[in-house]
């Protein structure tokens, strides 16, 4: 029987739900292979519950670490496996046998993050536009979560298209029950989750709020996330523009709490920039949310017609789209319906299907 090996060392981070998934759906399916799963101690119960046929094995090597570069290509070439199934970029780059390549996206390499050392974070886009290439050309096969980003590596990497297989992710439903968020209990809001990240455009939605509470006074924002030094930024922008009573910064919040939200937001709001799929605002529709996205990179891809889009870099265009969506009911029932009917056309199974098809593609 040929070994598969699967490094999850990103489980339980944002991109980690990928790996989770698969791994998850990939159990359910029964492949005839011995899979491996390399996961950080953090994980390895978590993993071994989800995936009971499975082997998990610990591999606490750090991302982009020198332990990644020695001891993680040692520990591959003890195992010796038929294919290694590597689901991010960081990887060891002198490992030579069969491997397949998730790639998310390409944002780290455009964007400046403020909340990092200048210099520091661009020495490292140089070297990881460096691994970027090299995993990209080394190879067997690439995956990558949309058209956008299949086109968009292949140009980068100078690689063939015909080498870059695209698996849609989906969006899960909640089933935690909903628990309302007290301080915004009775009030009209609009809402984001997700990082602060440059890239995010969070700066933009805030002054497009500033906009529309001419004609909406009652209107709050509220942003889900973990707070980080990006978001004490963002909350200091809030500050400087007034705006403070009426932006909520709620933090971290629970599934139920997340279930509230979407069940009960006026608009989902998705400012970004770039993004390699947009799971956030399709979890909003998959719980009736209506939304209103950026029409940028992947995400018209993936959200069709279920979406209202804006010029991500016009701050008015976003306020007038936000503005229709609170006050067009017909528009806003649109929104819901398609949205739901948008985020059923996904599914984590298939996705796991399509990829173990890429699997046996390789292993012949």
């Amino acid at each position: 029987m040929k070994r598969l090996v699967i490094d999850a060392r990103e489980s339980g981070t944002s991109t980690g739900r990928y790996v989770d998934k698969l791994i998850e759906n990939l159990s359910k399916l029964k492949p005839e292979l011995e899979v491996l799963v390399l996961a950080k101690t953090p994980r390895i119960d978590f993993l071994q519950h989800l995936a009971p046929n499975f082997k998990v094995d610990k591999s606490d090597y750090k991302e982009f670490g020198f332990g990644e570069q020695l001891g993680l290509w040692r520990q591959l070439r003890w195992l010796k496996p038929d294919l290694v199934h590597f689901t991010m970029t960081q990887q060891p780059v002198l490992y030579g046998g069969k491997k397949i390549t998730t790639i998310h996206d390409l944002t780290t390499l455009r964007f400046d993050n403020p909340a990092k050392h200048r210099a520091v974070f661009k020495s490292k886009q140089l070297v990881y536009g460096g691994v970027i290439k090299r995993v990209a050309r080394t190879a067997d096969s690439i995956i990558t979560p949309s058209e956008f980003v299949k086109k968009d590596v292949a140009q980068y990497a100078k690689i063939a298209e015909n080498k870059v297989y695209v698996t849609y992710e989906a969006a899960d439903r909640i089933n935690e029950p909903p628990r309302a968020v007290p301080r915004l209990e009775g009030k009209q809001f609009i809402m984001y989750i997700g990082r602060a990240t440059p890239h995010k455009n969070l700066a933009r939605l805030v002054k497009a709020f500033g906009l529309l509470r001419k004609a909406h006074p009652e209107l709050m924002l509220v942003f889900a996330g973990q707070m980080d030094a990006n978001y004490k930024r963002l909350e200091r922008l809030v500050s400087d523009q007034r705006l403070a009573a009426d932006v909520v910064f709620a933090g971290h919040v629970t599934e139920g709490e997340l279930r509230w939200l979407y069940q009960n937001t006026a608009a989902y709001i998705f400012p970004s920039l770039s993004e390699g799929f947009g799971l956030p605002g399709l979890e909003a529709m998959a719980h009736g949310a209506p939304v209103i996205s950026a029409k940028a990179t992947s995400l018209p891809e993936i959200y069709g017609d279920a979406a209202l889009y804006f010029d991500p870099r016009d701050v008015r265009d976003m306020a007038t789209k936000i503005h229709r969506v609170l006050t067009d009911s017909k528009l806003r029932t649109s929104l819901v319906i398609k949205g739901r009917a948008q985020a059923v056309k996904y599914s984590w199974r298939r996705m796991a299907q399509q990829t173990l098809k890429i699997y046996e593609n390789i292993l012949k």
